[in-house]
């Protein structure tokens, strides 16, 4: 079965086609970073524009590198939310127009879900059931997964998600956009300690997440350091980054390990992009095997958004849920811009 990929959710172009009977995958992404890096976040209708210019030529590209004709092609499975509802309209409306022509089914796929079965492209995979970390720009969750379309919350973020306090921490030290890499990069050229932030939450005792306080505290902590000429010096933001990176990391790893203790299991699943951050992947890594457990991520090249998720995750769910996948596919497909992954 050859499903092709179209992800337009945010200021990612991404179009796949992935082959679920020999595993094999070929895909195309174009980043807005550049475009958008003027403004120090996301333009809504200029990301629509964008992937109105870049949709097309990238499912050429794709397809000529597959070796195979549209004629070829059993489904097409397309981010129908959540995301900005123009970007999203541009990939839903190219999906519908080719299965219409083509006369195959088109699969509406969360985008969440997209991230979260992305481990399951690399070998050794997890198996059902696992704890997912969510982690991507707008949303930081932790998920019991008992198996595809069966996903229970476990713990949300109340206000800002991890990305975003990322690239607001990146905007409060003059670093450029996208801020993870940024602030993550700088933060290893800290001294631990030199800066005090708080830990959000951390003996909460649930699985809920705040990084809204955190920004905050980091703009008190730059507002201090810079005072009285408003200008940091390299050390002092080194610092900052650091103490904002050493808090993010510990929190979502203690919740995390939380999350596996009420659960029961011994599998995690980080996803999304702020999962490619090094400083998480070490403390996760290095806590989990210390009680036994494991840790999973889609390869580094699949972290952020991309088609090639959204491929899989449209093949899985039409093999392991064909019926509802066969009533989704004959219904309208419209655009869900903010839709709960809990509510499939």
């Amino acid at each position: 079965m050859r499903v092709l990929g179209i992800e337009s959710s945010c200021d990612e172009t991404g179009v796949a086609l992935y082959d679920s009977a020999t595993g094999a995958m070929v895909h195309a992404l174009h980043s807005q970073v550049d475009l958008h890096r003027a403004f120090g976040g996301v333009v809504p209708e200029l990301a629509s524009r964008d992937h109105v210019r870049r949709l097309a030529p990238l499912l050429l590209d794709v397809l000529a590198k597959a070796g195979v004709q549209p004629g070829d092609l059993d489904a097409i499975a397309v981010t129908a939310g959540p995301g900005l509802a123009g970007a999203l309209l541009v990939g839903c409306g190219l999906a519908a127009s080719l299965g219409f022509a083509l006369e195959i089914p088109v699969v509406p796929v969360h985008h969440l879900e997209g991230h979260l079965l992305s481990p399951l492209l690399v070998t050794p995979a997890p198996t059902f059931p696992f704890v997912c970390l969510l982690v991507s720009g707008g949303h930081t969750q932790l998920l019991h997964v008992r198996e595809v379309g069966r996903y229970e919350l476990l713990g949300d973020t109340l206000d800002d998600a991890a990305g975003e306090a990322f690239d607001k921490t990146a905007q409060m030290l003059g670093l450029g956009y996208p801020g993870g890499p940024e602030v993550s990069r700088l933060a290893q050229f800290g001294v631990p300690g030199a800066v005090r932030l708080p830990r959000p939450m951390l003996e909460s005792g649930n699985l809920d997440m705040s990084f809204s306080g955190l920004k905050t505290a980091v703009r008190t902590a730059v507002e201090r350091a810079g005072a009285p000429s408003g200008n940091l010096c390299e050390q002092a933001r080194a610092d900052i980054a650091r103490e904002f990176v050493d808090s993010v990391v510990e929190v979502l790893t203690a919740k995390a390990l939380a999350a596996l203790a009420r659960t029961g299991l011994s599998q995690l699943v980080v996803a999304g992009g702020v999962g490619a951050n090094i400083q998480l992947r070490a403390s996760l890594q290095d806590r989990l095997g210390a009680r036994g457990a494991r840790v999973f991520y889609p390869p580094l090249d699949l972290c952020t958004d991309n088609g090639a998720m959204i491929a899989f995750a449209g093949a899985v769910r039409m093999t392991r849920l064909p019926e509802a996948t066969r009533m989704a596919a004959t219904e309208p497909l419209r655009v869900r811009p903010r839709w709960t992954l809990t509510d499939r």
